[in-house]
């Protein structure tokens, strides 16, 4: 049995509609973000599936929006990659900031780490336990997250090391299923799947 693993972005919040860095920074969703979050539909079959969510409050918001008679559970392994001290700043201002190295530290790929914050090849190091344990227990699971998390995902399932443009843009407002195998290794199945757009 192969085991399936939905991921999707929580709900804009005020901060991203600023282009700020959120990370850690336990942002909610506010009115306009619970608009959205009550605008979106999940596919009919994933009302059956486990339901996992960042600790961070605009995870949990969303996730109890979409999912109004689950108890979702709360995975500290779905927050989002830590920005350290660029946290609350725009990151085009950062570029352009005299003396920043913003866009070296982006040339890293899965390396980039903002000064004191954390990097994607150490979120995926710490998704990887988690899928193992989705792929042992064999239940199918919707994602509640962020961001850096759906991308690191995508980069495990792909080989994609973020030194170039990822080989297909993963959407905002949409989710994204991945197939687990046995050990946890993620493949894709489908992306960009459209949550305004399902019909259930």
């Amino acid at each position: 049995m192969t085991v399936r693993c939905a991921i999707l972005r929580h709900a804009p919040t005020q901060w991203n509609a600023e282009k700020r860095l959120q990370g850690r920074t336990d942002i909610g969703l506010g009115a306009q973000g619970r608009i959205v979050a009550a605008s979106w539909q999940v596919p009919a079959e994933w009302h059956g599936w486990r339901v996992l969510t960042s600790p961070l409050v605009r995870a949990r918001e969303t996730a109890a929006i979409l999912f109004p008679n689950v108890t979702a559970e709360i995975e500290p392994a779905l927050r989002e990659m830590s920005f350290g001290d660029w946290e609350g700043q725009n990151l085009a201002a950062l570029r352009e900031m005299p003396g920043s190295d913003a866009e070296s530290r982006e040339a890293m790929g899965l390396d980039f780490r903002a000064p004191n914050g954390e990097s994607p090849r150490e979120v995926q190091q710490r998704l990887m336990p988690l899928l193992a344990r989705l792929a042992d227990e064999k239940r199918n699971a919707v994602l509640v997250s962020h961001k850096a998390v759906q991308r690191a995902l995508y980069a495990l399932a792909t080989g994609w090391q973020m030194l170039e443009k990822p080989p297909a843009k993963l959407k905002d407002g949409r989710a994204h299923l991945f197939g687990l195998d046995a050990g946890g290794n993620p493949t894709v199945v489908a992306l960009n799947i459209d949550l305004a757009g399902v019909h259930v």
